[in-house]
């Protein structure tokens, strides 16, 4: 039977962003993901829901309208290069728009108290993407997204943005650098791209003290990240006292992954998210909206996956 209290917010245009043979950051990740989702029969006890495509008005909320235009034209007139890494195809505007509005009706269900926990299992990702800039595979930035409709539509005071992306989420960090609404914490590799996320960098202006960077070394363990969980993460967040916890869940920072060095297994993926769910219950009445970000290897990221949602699941 399907647990109402967890959703995931999936929608088809995921697969139709087309980014070309060779690509990491491919419509294979979401296509590995359903079949696992399928094969170990969780699919079955999620509720899926497909999102609508978020409004420009919510996409302005975090981006310039030059740049959404931009991106638009691009993808109307059958794609392109908006960077190195950042490919568009005829489908990717409305791809992107879904992905944004997964994020925005996952806030609905978990500040409405439909859902407990909500995952969006949508590409392309987002949290490399910059007001007026698209990066790093990433055209919106849909945690951002998600974050400041929380606090605009729902009238939250406080949100916390946990990313274990194994990338530090520069856009993320850019978005609310001065804002002392979203609290931004992300363990990331160092040195790697996008080569953003010293420990020094801690916000500014009135969000001074609301970012915290945990760079961790090529080769660090799952043990590694619990230690900076129970250090430096949970007690930013109990600190902080958020009325909802966003997460950036990148799961490319799996042993597998080709494009980093950090040794986590399926279940580090578990642990860390049991670990979130147990502050959430104590701080934010559970209230969790995980956005799916990185993961290049699709047997490491399947196995990630599955034990994220393990965990909103209640099982282990």
């Amino acid at each position: 039977m399907p647990n109402p209290a967890t959703q995931i917010f999936y929608h088809p245009l995921s697969l139709e962003h087309d980014t070309g043979s060779g690509h990491p950051e491919r419509a294979e990740r979401v296509q590995a993901l359903l079949s696992h989702l399928m094969l170990t029969k969780l699919n079955e006890r999620l509720t899926w829901k497909t999102p609508n495509a978020a409004s420009v008005e919510w996409i302005e909320s975090n981006h310039g309208k030059d740049y959404i235009e931009l991106v638009e034209m691009v993808s109307s007139s059958g794609g392109g290069l908006l960077d190195a890494d950042t490919v568009l195809s005829s489908d990717s505007f409305e791809a992107a728009l879904a992905a944004a509005g997964a994020c925005i009706q996952a806030v609905d269900a978990v500040v409405g108290k439909d859902a407990n926990q909500a995952f969006c299992m949508n590409r392309p990702p987002g949290h490399h993407a910059r007001k007026s800039t698209a990066m790093g595979f990433c055209l919106f930035n849909n945690i951002a997204i998600g974050a400041r409709y929380a606090l605009k539509r729902h009238g939250l005071e406080r949100v916390f943005i946990f990313d274990w992306d194994v990338h530090h989420g520069n856009g993320t960090q850019e978005s609310f650098d001065d804002d002392s609404s979203v609290y931004f914490c992300s363990i990331h590799e160092s040195p790697l791209y996008p080569g953003t996320g010293a420990a020094g960098e801690a916000g500014k202006g009135a969000g001074e003290g609301y970012t915290l960077n945990l760079p961790v070394s090529r080769g660090a363990l799952g043990t590694d990240y619990e230690a900076l969980l129970d250090e430096k993460v949970l007690p930013a967040m109990r600190a902080f006292q958020p009325d909802l916890i966003m997460i950036s869940a990148g799961f490319d920072a799996h042993r597998r992954d080709p494009l980093a060095g950090i040794q986590l297994e399926d279940e580090d993926f578990g642990m860390l998210t049991h670990r979130v769910l147990d502050a959430a219950s104590e701080l934010c009445d559970g209230r969790v909206v995980s956005v799916l970000e990185g993961g290049y290897d699709l047997e490491g990221l399947a196995g990630g996956v599955e034990q994220h949602l393990r965990a909103f699941l209640g099982d282990g």
